[in-house]
């Protein structure tokens, strides 16, 4: 069966959509938990700064970058064309949040850099892509 499953669609196109869908989910899920203040507490300091002083258009991006992707990660895995749209829209999203991540004042380190500001962007970026990529292989 040449890797494809029965449907046409290539095993990777599963693979990548679950774990895109998973990665929104859980960022939806960090979305909905830091809207308590009493929850804060659990996070470190360097995330407290960030979520304490995040204006509401920032909050907005979040809210944008984190719905949006898990939608899009549905209407992905549903092979849905409008999956792309929700993925820009979650870039967008990502890239509000992130505007206001660096005006932050705080000293990143690099690690805190990539899995903070340039990986949800890469994440990001990546399924704009693939969901293009997929509907340009007739997946979606």
């Amino acid at each position: 069966m040449n890797d494809e499953n029965v449907s046409g669609v290539h095993w990777s196109f599963w693979t990548i959509g679950a774990i895109g869908l998973i990665w929104n989910v859980l960022g939806a899920v960090n979305f909905v938990v830091q809207m308590n203040a009493d929850s804060l507490a659990v996070y470190r300091e360097v995330e407290q700064a960030i979520i304490e002083g995040r204006p509401i258009w920032a909050t907005g991006g979040f809210a944008l970058a984190v719905f949006g992707g898990a939608i899009g990660g549905v209407l992905l895995l549903l092979r849905k064309s409008a999956a792309s749209h929700l993925f820009i829209a979650s870039l967008i999203g990502v890239v509000v949040t992130t505007m206001h991540t660096i005006g932050v004042d705080i000293d990143f380190s690099p690690g805190e850099i990539f899995v903070i500001v340039l990986m949800p962007l890469v994440v990001a970026a990546f399924l704009i892509w693939y969901s293009k990529h997929a509907e340009s292989k007739g997946w979606i």
